[in-house]
């Protein structure tokens, strides 16, 4: 049962009050948290919005001081029931988290040990706040991991994270977070880079084992679609302050702040925009005439892979017929394992076919060495998604843009940085960034140097394997701006391998879902949205965060709310 205060009304588990948070850098102190007030009450989800740089994560970590060592509180309090977190010394610290606060991070890998199993890790957040041990906390484990959704747990207990994929890898985050039965759960952006079907089944088990246990839930995100389907209030930050709160529906039908309207706008579930225009166009007529060959073409491409411990190959793709035409924009969608990202190699040609040909500009590549492949090599560029693990971090921005160049052998060293400052300025990048590395740059920066680079040696096909979905609505929103700009004036082709249909929605001009390694359905976007004719394409598309929210509320979103009262100022 709930604590009262003195009037009777329920205390909430979780009270943030006027908290502030600075850090040290060598350029002074930043301050990254200003003035925040949150309050979660037991059973209640409230979700915390808002871009990289918004404040919100480091508003998560100071919930348990997980604060880096540059950072520090600098004013306010943070309440769990009626401990002071702010005042709490490291051995009670100690006990709370894990115990009384779960914590489930972004990323699975670096949350996972690589070297200890699942169960083993599982068994350890029971054994460290004595919960269980031995076999009974063997036992736990899979129970947990049982109720997280991992199917076959008894059996998958003494697996390693690699062998696991990236939703099943979160589920086991979900279960090690609610091990201990904790008052509070913060969740920060759990889900971002999973597909739109696994990320729903992760939420609604997370939600389902917190309700059970009756916990406050935390949700960090940056879609405020998201946000509006999955907690009962929405706080939208900006720049460290909070700019507007209450509840889900209300926010979103009514939202009274410029940034959160720019967030709804941007939110692909939502937006009903499109930032490629169909049928008309200037990439709609290809420059050689309307019966021009495709610039890529897969046929009946099949490709296998021999895995240890499993005497049948793996079909990753299994008799793919798809097609690139000069200037289009194709997008070949799926799930994890549906064989979308094998088909981008085979593309790359990082990956030769077992069986059927992948042809580009009507040359077999299977068939190209030497200076031909080379040639090859510059005409076809890739985007992947990482934008952390596609830079080399030892190198600066310009040696990251110009290094096609130079091996190429592109031009001098001076036209080389001529080059990197008309590239960089081509993807909207000040060329004071130009002597900057990777992890000065915020996500969107680092995936626009990709791009850059990519379009150094000026390709005809570019190849964008989940190039924009580890990224923040709005910087989302200027990458697929930008690339539909370069597409235009550059005549550029694109193929598009995302999980995403809402982005799909508004980029592309032709849609392959995928499916075990084949193509189950294809056509324009608007067709698919309208009467998707597979059960799986339905799936995909109901999983959209945003979907489920009224037309009319979808419509005013995207108009940006005109009848709403003017915003306070940030």
């Amino acid at each position: 049962m709930n604590r009262t205060d003195a009037a009777g009304a329920a205390r909430p588990v979780l009270a943030v009050r006027g908290l502030a948070v600075a850090f040290t850098t060598s350029r002074g102190d930043v301050e990254a948290v200003r003035g925040v007030d949150l309050e979660v009450h037991a059973g209640e989800t409230v979700a915390v919005v808002g871009e990289s740089g918004s404040g919100k994560s480091t508003l998560a970590a100071s919930v348990n001081r997980l604060l880096a060592d540059n950072g520090r509180i600098t004013a306010g309090k943070v309440h769990l029931g009626d401990l002071d977190v702010t005042a709490a010394d490291e051995r009670t610290l100690r006990e709370v988290r894990g115990r009384r606060i779960g914590m489930v991070p972004q990323d699975p890998m670096t949350g996972l040990n690589p070297v200890m199993t699942v169960g083993a890790q599982v068994a350890e957040a029971l054994e460290v706040h004595g919960r269980a041990r031995g076999a009974e906390a063997r036992a736990e484990a899979v129970a947990l991991l049982d109720r997280a959704g991992i199917a076959d747990a008894a059996a998958r207990v003494d697996q390693y994270p690699h062998e696991f994929s990236g939703g099943m890898r979160q589920r086991v985050l979900i279960a090690m977070a609610l091990a201990c039965r904790p008052e509070v759960l913060v969740a920060d952006e759990p889900t971002s880079a999973l597909d739109v079907t696994v990320q729903r089944l992760v939420l609604d088990q997370m939600a389902e084992l917190a309700r059970d246990l009756g916990a406050a839930v935390v949700l960090i995100t940056h879609d405020l679609a998201l946000a509006a389907e999955r907690a009962d209030r929405v706080v939208v930050m900006y720049r460290g302050e909070v700019v507007e709160s209450g509840p889900a529906a209300e926010v979103v039908e009514r939202p009274r702040h410029e940034y959160t309207r720019r967030l709804l706008a941007a939110a692909p579930g939502i937006a009903e925009r499109k930032v490629v225009e169909r049928p008309a166009g200037p990439t709609d007529a290809p420059a050689g005439g309307a019966g021009e060959e495709p610039l890529l073409v897969l046929s009946g491409a099949v490709k296998h892979y021999r895995l240890r411990g499993r005497s049948d190959p793996l079909v990753a793709v299994d008799d793919v017929d798809l097609s690139v035409p000069r200037g289009r924009t194709v997008a070949v969608v799926g799930e994890s394992g549906s064989g979308k990202s094998t088909t981008a190699r085979l593309a790359l040609r990082l990956e030769d076919p077992d069986a059927g040909s992948v042809r580009f500009d009507g040359e077999d590549v299977t068939r190209l060495h030497g200076r031909r492949l080379r040639a090859f090599r510059r005409s076809v560029q890739p985007v992947f998604q990482n934008p952390y693990a596609s830079l080399d971090p030892r190198y600066t921005v310009e040696q990251a843009v110009a290094e096609p160049l130079v091996v190429h052998r592109v031009g001098d060293a001076t036209a080389r940085r001529a080059a990197v400052r008309d590239l960089l300025d081509r993807v909207a990048l000040p060329s004071s960034l130009a002597a900057r590395r990777p992890h000065e740059l915020s996500g969107g920066q680092r995936q626009r140097v990709a791009i850059a680079r990519a379009l150094a040696l000026e390709p005809r096909l570019v190849v964008l394997d989940e190039a924009v979905s580890a990224l923040d609505v709005l910087v989302q929103e200027q990458v697929l701006d930008l690339m539909v700009r370069l597409q235009e004036e550059l005549g550029l082709s694109y193929l598009f391998i995302t999980h995403d249909l809402a982005v799909v929605r508004l980029v592309a001009h032709e849609v392959h879902v995928m499916k075990d390694g084949r193509i189950v359905e294809h056509g324009s976007p608007e067709a698919l949205f309208a009467d998707p004719r597979e059960e799986y394409t339905q799936r995909l598309l109901a999983a959209i965060p945003g979907r489920s929210l009224p037309t009319a509320e979808r419509a005013r979103a995207a108009r940006g709310n005109p009848g709403a009262p003017s915003p306070p100022r940030c």
